[in-house]
């Protein structure tokens, strides 16, 4: 993960501040904008992971769900009773009024199937799995996004980023002549400039191009709400391409721990500092281990260097410690009930006036019990992001997605 950082800020440093120069010279719409947006019927209002509450959903203004198709076959050929049983929910969400923007499966699905990307003999295959969902989905889909963040360690590996976007390629390729009404394309996550360059030659197959960014809930530098406005320009420049903002959200909780909470923390694991935690890293990786199996998997498959470089680099130290760092906030936003509502209030806006943003998924629908990443109950990271708690209460931010999408024509 640490090298996926540093790659993502020389990108940025080389190329965002041209092409953000570049989209104040240029129109920012065109054609294709209005051929895509009048596929998706006007300004697409979506959620990501929502409850199968349609009333509670259409009620805050949401007009599509953005799921995650399971990969439909076994190794054998046959269609999984998951994928059929996940596929007559989305008709659910269909009958009760909510259009779907379905995101296909990772590689690392198809590799579990028998069909590695990384060989040239399974590409045949590869596109025969992205016609079945095509043809088979076409008739409750609105949107098809192919995979999810390329270029993310945790997404894209076993694969390179190049491999990732020949992968991509080869699908939307395959789709694009028999799409018909569906729009389809893919996402980034930031800038990523490295997978949208190596997308160049299949950008004639996307009706958009994605971009997930989220400010304020993870780095302690560039939190500001212009960064949306820049990073989007930056994207239909490079591209031009129609563009979805395909996640981006506000954590509602968290805040900066205590010297002394986090030695705690570290107390944990048998060390009272993180220098004695790095001089005995073995040591603090079994405990890890011993205490939360799944944060030691997740640090044993995602760290590029040193496990202690890992722990306590800029992205999974929030993780470990449960915190988000004083500085981690765009600062008319604190992480609260209200400062997410607040956020949602005034970003919808700013949206609204870029004319080639097709629409934007909002991140998430309901909060949840545990980090995805670290396991922690107390993370805030991935546990306070929704509209709704747990139990599905509205919380302040559900009203003011509503109150925001109610002035989007």
């Amino acid at each position: 993960m640490e090298a996926f950082i540093k790659d993502q800020i020389k990108a940025t440093l080389r190329y965002v501040p041209y092409h953000i120069a570049a989209s104040y010279c240029k129109k920012l719409t065109s054609p294709e904008v209005d051929a895509s947006r009048r596929k998706a019927g006007g300004f697409i209002k979506g959620i990501c992971h929502p409850t199968d509450d349609c009333a509670q959903i259409r009620g805050a203004g949401i007009e599509w769900n953005r799921p995650d198709i399971p990969f439909p076959f076994d190794k054998e050929g046959k269609v999984k009773q998951n994928y059929l049983d996940w596929k007559a929910r989305m008709q659910r969400y269909r009958d009760g009024g909510i259009r779907l923007f379905a995101v296909t499966p990772y590689p690392r699905e198809f590799i579990e199937a028998g069909i590695d990307p990384r060989l040239p003999e399974n590409e045949a295959r590869i596109r025969e799995v992205a016609m079945f969902l095509l043809d088979d989905l076409k008739e409750i889909v609105g949107g098809i996004q192919v995979t999810n963040e390329m270029g993310v360690p945790r997404f894209t590996l076993p694969l390179t980023t190049a491999e990732a976007a020949r992968f991509i390629g080869i699908q939307l390729a395959a789709m694009y002549p028999h799409r018909g009404n569906i729009i389809i394309g893919y996402n980034s996550a930031g800038p990523q400039t490295d997978l949208h360059l190596k997308m160049r030659a299949w950008h004639k197959y996307c009706d958009y191009v994605g971009m997930d960014i989220y400010i304020g809930c993870f780095a302690p530098i560039g939190n500001w709400l212009v960064i949306f406005d820049l990073m989007l320009r930056y994207l239909w420049s490079l591209t031009g391409k129609p563009i979805i903002l395909c996640e981006f959200g506000y954590i509602s909780g968290g805040a900066p721990k205590t010297p002394e909470e986090k030695s705690a923390v570290l107390q944990r694991y048998g060390v009272k500092t993180e220098a004695e935690a790095r001089e005995k890293i073995d040591q603090v990786m079994d405990a890890i281990h011993e205490k939360n199996p799944k944060m030691w998997n997740y640090i044993t498959h995602n760290a590029s260097g040193g496990y202690a470089d890992f722990l306590f680099q800029l992205d999974f130290c929030n993780h470990f410690y449960s915190e988000l760092p004083k500085r981690t906030v765009i600062k008319k936003y604190p992480h609260t009930a209200q400062g997410q509502a607040d956020f949602y209030r005034d970003i919808f806006p700013r949206l609204q006036n870029l004319p080639f943003l097709l629409g934007a998924f909002v991140y998430c629908y309901a909060d949840s019990d545990k980090c995805y990443v670290c396991d922690q109950d107390d993370c805030p990271t991935e546990t306070r992001w929704g509209l709704v708690t747990m139990d599905h209460k509205e919380k302040p931010s559900y009203y003011a997605v509503r109150d925001a999408l109610e002035k989007i024509q």
